[in-house]
């Protein structure tokens, strides 16, 4: 893309400037911060309970363009938390049935709906370019994966997980932090765990939150800390974190 082009692409249309303008007014947003939104590329990871709120938030935002990916279809047990879905779309593939939504929320937005399984042969192009990633999956094995990409191309990572009424999210960016395998080296079982909706509903907003602070560089990030989430005590918790001088994902 040429600089005029590039120029004239973050140039905002009316439609556009009534859409954000209740963000606009934020201090020290303005437009320039909503510029560097409409810029930005974000890869997501998965596109269930932690993925629809996070995609949505985003989407309504104005973040310019979003890749997301999975590879599983939609079954009725997903329902009870995975809002970027509907009855009318069990069977089709989650990254499909997101971009039809996401679409709809916003045309503005450009979606890029990824129906591959995430594997080591092609994370990597599967992230690309993108300025940050968000880890929206449910199970370790492909955390690491695309943890391991994030620290070799130096992406941030915002981090959550989710357990029937808890919840966490960090902001990993090597070489300033800890990364995924230093705080949790090992994976746990892979299972079925228990969830309410209102569980992800939550923690992707939080995720999504860190993303737009960091993509419009506002706020202070969750870097170096955990913030854990007991929403049976509504109860709020930071936690610090620190390098693994013996990872063997980021120390290398």
């Amino acid at each position: 893309m040429t600089v005029k082009n590039q120029k004239e692409s973050l140039k905002f249309k009316k439609s556009e400037r009534e859409r954000y303008s209740r963000q606009m007014i934020i201090t020290n947003w303005g437009e320039e911060t909503q510029k560097k939104i409409k810029s930005s590329k974000v890869f997501i990871a998965g596109a269930g309970g932690l993925g629809s709120p996070v995609s949505i938030n985003l989407a309504v935002a104005g973040v310019g363009t979003i890749r997301i990916c999975d590879y599983d279809c939609l079954v009725l047990s997903n329902l009870n938390r995975q809002f970027l879905h509907n009855d009318s779309r069990i069977g089709m593939n989650k990254a499909r049935s997101a971009k039809m939504t996401l679409e709809g929320l916003n045309p503005d937005v450009v979606v890029e709906a990824v129906e591959e399984k995430i594997t080591e042969e092609n994370i990597d192009d599967l992230i690309g370019d993108s300025d940050l990633v968000i880890d929206c999956m449910d199970n370790y094995p492909t955390r690491y994966l695309i943890n391991a990409t994030a620290v070799k191309k130096k992406i941030p990572m915002i981090h959550g997980g989710i357990w029937g009424l808890e919840g966490m999210v960090t902001f990993f960016h090597h070489p300033e932090t800890p990364c995924l395998a230093c705080i949790f080296p090992d994976a746990p079982p892979q299972e079925v765990f228990p969830v309410l909706g209102a569980t992800p509903g939550i923690t992707g907003s939080i995720q999504a939150m860190e993303a737009l602070k960091y993509l419009g560089k506002q706020g202070t990030l969750l870097k170096g800390r955990i913030l854990w989430c007991d929403y049976s005590e509504m109860s709020f918790k930071e936690v610090k974190i620190k390098k693994n001088p013996d990872c063997p994902v980021c120390s290398v």
